[in-house]
C-alpha cells in the first residue's frame, strides 16, 4: 500500500501533452488508412446528393470531397493529441477559413486558391446565410461562394465527427450517425429529382455494414489476445476454419442488405411528390396583383400592330417567342398561377437554367424596343439568361422552370439586351402517337361555362388514343371556327375570354373570335377531358414571311399569337394551333327585307313597377382585408422558417457546450445540497478536483485527498496552500467523531469557492473557457461509475456461486445421513 502511494504522485503529475494517443492501440498503420477511406468513401455518397441543386456542375464535389479530406484529418489530429472541444472548434474554424477559399470560394478568391476580402467575407457569412441562400435559388443554384458553403461546411462539420467518433471511441456505431446526417441534409437542401437513389442506398448500407464488421473483428482480435496473454493457438485448422466462416457470413450479410436496398429504394422512389425544404421556405413573388399577359392581347393587334417591339437575333426559322404560360382559370382571365407546376424563384445560375431537354442548341439575343412589362419574351427552352438592363443594375429574375416562363419585377424597359442559349425541343411523331398524358399538377378551373364541356364531349366521340382527342378539338375549331381580330372592316368580335365571352362564342350561330378566344376555348375543353393543358402567349412570325429564319427579326404587335401546350408523358409540353387561317372569316349576314314604316300612335303610359330585390353586397374591402392578413401572415411565417433553417448550424454547434454547462450546474448542485453533512464536504473536495481535471490536470482516482492535493501543486502552484488545507478538514470532517454543523459545511464550500477562484485565475482566459466546456470531469466520472457496477455485479456472482456451494454440500450431508440410518434398521 505505501509503495503505491509513493509512486502515485509522480503519476498523477503527469503532464497532459502525455495522454495516450488514440492510434496507439497496438493496431497496425494501415488500418487506419482502411477507416479513413471507408469514411471517405461513405461521406462522399452522402455529398453527392447535392448535385440536383447545382446542376451536377463539379464545383460542388470539389468543395465536398476537400472538405471531406480536411475533416478526417482534423479529426485525426485531434484524437492523436486528445485535444478538448474548444481547441477542436478552433482548430476546424481555422482549417475552414485557411482552405475554404480554394474549395468553396474560387471564383472570389485571388487566382482561384489565394484567400481575399471577398472570399473570407463569403466563407464567414456563409455560415449563417448560405442554407437560406441555396433554398431560395432556382436550382442550377451556381457557383458562387454563397451556396458553395453548403455543402463544404456540411461536409467538414460531418468528416471532423466521424472521424472522432471512429477514433475515440471502442463501438464504431455512433460513427455513422454524422454519415446519416450529411446524407438527409443533402436531401433536404435538393431538390424533387431523385438522384442515383439505388445506388446510392446500396453503397451507404453495403459499406456501413461491412465496415461495422471490420471495426468488430478487429476489436474482437484485441480483447482476445489481451486475455490470452500471449499464448500460442494450439489449433490452426480450427481458427482458420473459424475465420472462414465468419468472412462468408459477413459477405452473406453484405449482399442481403444490398439486395434489400437495391429492392426497396425504387419502391420508396416511385412517387413524383418529394418533400424538400426547397418548396418550403422558397417565397414566391406576389403575382396575384400582375394582370393577365393574355388581357392585353387585343391591344397589341389594335394599338401596336406596326410598333417594333423587339429585335431578335438568329432567331430558328418558325421560332417562337414566349411571354408566359397560363394555367388558372377563373372565369375571368387566364392567369399565371405561381404556385402550380412550380413557384416562381431567383434565378441562381443564370448559366444554366435547363437540362437534360434533347433537341437543337443555338444562340438568340434580344434588344427591347417597344415592348414594355414585367414578362421577359424567352425562346423555349432556355439554357441561359444573361440580362443587361440599361439602367445599368443587375435585375432580380425569377424562373418557373416547369412553365418556361422568366420575370423582371422592375420591368422590361427599352434599351434592355439579353442573351439566350437555346434547346429547341424535338419531338418524334412516333413517340408522340404512342405516347399518353403526362403527369404534372395543375390548378383547378373555375366558373367554366357548361357548354365548353357538351361541346368537348360532342367533338371527341369515340375517339381513344391522347393524341387524336388532342388533335380533334384542335381540328374542330380550326375548321368550324371563324376568324376576326374585330379591327375596322372585319366582322364584329368582341376582345377577352370570360366565361360569358366564352359561352356567347359557343352558342352562336359561328364561332368568331381570335387566338386569345380559340386558345382559351380548346384549353378549357382540354381540361374538361382530363387533358394537362395551358395556353401560351406570345410572338411568332407567319410560315410564309419572307423574315421568317432571318438572321435579324423586327417583331411587331401584328406578330402576337396564343397557343395551347399539352404535356405528353416521356415528350413534354406540345404546341397545338387551334385558331382557324386568317382567310377563314364570317359569313356575311343574310340580307333582311325592308320594312314600310306605319304611322306612330300615343302609347299608354307604362304601369309602375314594384322595386327590384338587389343582391346583399359583397364587401369586396373586407375580402381585401382578410386576404392582405392572411398574405402577412403567410410572409410571417416564412420568416421564421427560413430563420430556423439558418439557425440550424448555430444549435448544432451550441447544443452540446448547453448541455455539459447544464449538467455540471446540476452536478454542483447536488453536490452542496444533497445528503448528509459529511458527504456534501466531500462533494466540496470532489468540486475542485473536477475542476482541475476540466482544466487538464492529471488527478489520480486510487491516491488519498492529501496525496491529491499533493499532485496538485504542480499544476496549480498559486493555490497550494488552500487546496492542502481542504483536503485536511475534509479528511477532518469525514473521519472524525460525529457530523459536522451547517455552518462548518456552510464555510467549507466558501473555502471550496475561493480556492476554485485561485485554480481559474492562475491560468489564461482560453483555458478558463476551455474549462467551462470541457467534458473530461463528466466522462471521468461516468467512468467511475461503470467501474463501481462491475465490481458490484461482480461480487454479486461470487455471492451466488458461495451460496450454491454451501447448499450443495448440506444437501449431501443430509443424504449420507438417511443412508446410514437405512443401514442400521437392516
Amino acid at each position: 500500500m505505501s509503495a503505491r502511494r509513493k509512486a502515485h504522485p509522480a503519476v498523477a503529475t503527469r503532464s497532459p501533452s502525455a495522454s495516450p494517443s488514440a492510434f496507439a492501440g497496438g493496431r497496425r498503420w494501415w488500418h487506419f488508412l482502411l477507416d479513413g477511406a471507408v469514411l471517405a468513401i461513405l461521406l462522399g455518397v452522402a455529398v453527392v446528393g447535392f448535385g440536383p441543386a447545382f446542376g451536377h456542375n463539379p464545383h460542388y464535389l470539389v468543395a465536398g470531397f476537400g472538405a471531406i479530406v480536411l475533416g478526417l484529418g482534423v479529426g485525426a489530429l485531434g484524437a492523436h493529441w486528445r485535444l478538448g472541444l474548444i481547441t477542436m472548434i478552433g482548430l476546424g474554424f481555422v482549417v475552414y477559413m485557411v482552405f475554404g477559399s480554394a474549395l468553396a470560394a474560387p471564383g472570389e478568391s485571388i487566382l482561384g486558391f489565394i484567400p481575399s476580402l471577398g472570399s473570407l467575407r463569403g466563407l464567414l457569412l456563409g455560415i449563417m446565410l448560405s442554407w437560406k441562400q441555396l433554398l431560395t435559388l432556382a436550382p442550377p443554384v451556381g457557383t458562387s461562394v454563397e451556396v458553395l458553403v453548403v455543402p463544404y461546411l456540411a461536409a467538414f462539420v460531418a468528416a471532423i465527427l466521424t472521424a472522432t467518433l471512429a477514433w475515440r471511441l471502442r463501438n464504431s456505431y455512433w460513427a455513422m450517425i454524422p454519415v446519416a446526417v450529411l446524407f438527409i441534409t443533402a436531401i433536404l437542401f435538393g431538390t424533387t429529382e431523385v438522384f442515383l437513389p439505388v445506388l446510392r442506398g446500396s453503397l451507404l448500407a453495403a459499406g456501413a455494414i461491412a465496415w461495422f464488421a471490420y471495426r468488430h473483428e478487429v476489436l474482437r482480435r484485441e480483447t482476445a489476445g489481451a486475455i490470452s496473454a500471449n499464448q500460442q493457438i494450439q489449433d490452426k485448422a480450427a481458427t482458420l476454419t473459424s475465420l472462414l466462416r465468419r468472412i462468408g457470413m459477413g459477405a452473406g450479410v453484405i449482399l442481403v442488405a444490398g439486395a434489400v436496398t437495391m429492392a426497396a429504394a425504387p419502391a420508396l422512389t416511385v412517387s413524383a411528390d418529394r418533400d424538400v425544404l426547397r418548396d418550403t421556405v422558397i417565397p414566391p413573388p406576389d403575382l396575384h396583383n400582375l394582370p393577365s399577359p393574355l388581357t392585353k392581347f387585343r391591344d397589341y393587334v389594335k394599338n401596336e400592330k406596326d410598333t417594333a417591339l423587339l429585335t431578335v437575333k438568329d432567331l430558328p426559322k418558325n421560332g417562337r417567342v414566349r411571354l408566359a404560360a397560363m394555367d388558372n382559370y377563373d372565369g375571368v382571365v387566364f392567369n399565371v398561377d405561381p404556385n402550380s407546376s412550380a413557384s416562381f424563384a431567383p434565378i441562381g445560375d443564370p448559366k444554366s437554367l435547363n437540362n437534360g431537354i434533347a433537341g437543337t442548341g443555338t444562340s438568340v439575343g434580344v434588344v427591347v424596343d417597344g415592348y414594355s412589362d414585367v414578362w421577359i419574351p424567352t425562346v423555349s427552352a432556355a439554357q441561359s439568361l444573361s440580362y443587361e438592363s440599361i439602367s445599368g443594375q443587375s435585375p432580380n429574375l425569377y424562373l418557373n422552370k416547369a412553365s418556361g416562363t422568366a420575370l423582371n419585377l422592375a420591368g422590361v424597359a427599352k434599351g434592355d439586351e439579353y442573351t439566350m442559349d437555346v434547346q429547341l425541343p424535338s419531338v418524334d411523331a412516333n413517340k408522340l402517337a404512342g405516347s399518353g398524358f403526362g403527369s404534372v399538377p395543375l390548378p383547378k378551373l373555375e366558373n367554366v361555362p357548361p357548354v365548353v364541356g357538351t361541346k368537348a364531349n360532342e367533338i371527341v366521340g369515340e375517339v381513344d388514343t391522347p393524341l387524336k382527342k388532342v388533335q380533334a378539338l384542335e381540328s374542330a375549331l380550326q375548321r368550324e371556327g371563324k376568324f376576326s381580330n374585330g379591327l375596322e372592316g372585319q366582322t364584329t368580335s368582341n376582345s377577352g375570354h370570360s366565361a360569358a365571352r366564352i359561352t356567347k362564342m359557343l352558342s352562336g350561330k359561328e364561332m368568331v373570335g381570335d387566338d386569345e378566344q380559340y386558345a382559351t376555348t380548346m384549353a378549357l375543353m382540354a381540361r374538361h377531358l382530363g387533358i394537362p393543358a395551358r395556353v401560351v402567349m406570345g410572338f411568332y412570325l407567319d410560315e410564309k414571311d419572307p423574315n421568317n429564319g432571318a438572321g435579324s427579326v423586327v417583331v411587331k404587335g401584328s406578330d402576337v399569337h396564343a397557343w395551347v401546350e399539352v404535356n405528353f408523358a416521356g415528350v413534354g409540353w406540345v404546341p397545338f394551333n387551334p385558331t382557324p387561317d386568317k382567310d377563314h372569316i364570317p359569313n356575311p349576314p343574310e340580307p333582311q327585307n325592308a320594312s314600310k314604316p306605319k304611322p306612330q300612335v300615343l302609347q299608354p303610359p307604362p304601369p309602375p313597377q314594384e322595386p327590384a330585390d338587389l343582391p346583399p353586397d359583397s364587401a369586396p374591402d373586407a375580402l381585401d382585408t382578410d386576404g392582405k392578413k392572411n398574405n402577412q401572415a403567410g410572409i410571417f411565417g416564412t420568416i421564421l422558417m427560413i430563420l430556423g433553417v439558418a439557425a440550424i448550424p448555430i444549435i448544432i454547434i451550441a447544443l452540446p457546450l448547453v448541455l455539459i454547462v447544464v449538467l455540471k450546474t446540476r452536478r454542483r448542485k447536488k453536490r452542496h445540497s444533497t445528503g448528509l453533512p459529511t458527504d456534501r464536504v466531500g462533494g466540496g473536495w470532489s468540486e475542485v478536483l473536477s475542476l482541475a481535471t476540466d482544466l487538464g490536470a492529471e488527478v489520480g482516482g486510487n491516491g488519498t485527498r492529501r496525496e491529491s492535493a499533493a499532485s496538485l501543486n504542480s499544476a496549480f502552484p498559486a493555490s497550494q496552500a488552500s487546496t492542502a488545507l481542504l483536503a485536511e478538514r475534509a479528511d477532518a470532517a469525514i473521519f472524525g467523531p460525529g457530523q459536522p454543523s451547517e455552518e462548518e459545511v456552510a464555510t467549507y464550500w466558501q473555502n471550496v469557492d475561493h480556492s476554485v477562484n485561485g485554480m481559474t485565475g492562475s491560468v489564461g482566459f482560453w483555458k478558463r473557457q476551455r474549462a467551462k466546456f470541457s467534458p473530461r470531469s463528466l466522462l471521468a466520472e461516468a467512468k467511475v461509475r461503470a467501474g463501481k457496477k462491475a465490481r458490484q455485479r461482480g461480487l454479486r456472482s461470487s455471492e451466488a456461486a458461495n451460496s450454491s456451494g454451501v447448499a450443495n454440500s448440506q444437501g449431501g450431508a443430509e443424504k449420507r445421513s438417511k443412508l446410514a440410518r437405512f443401514l442400521k434398521k437392516s
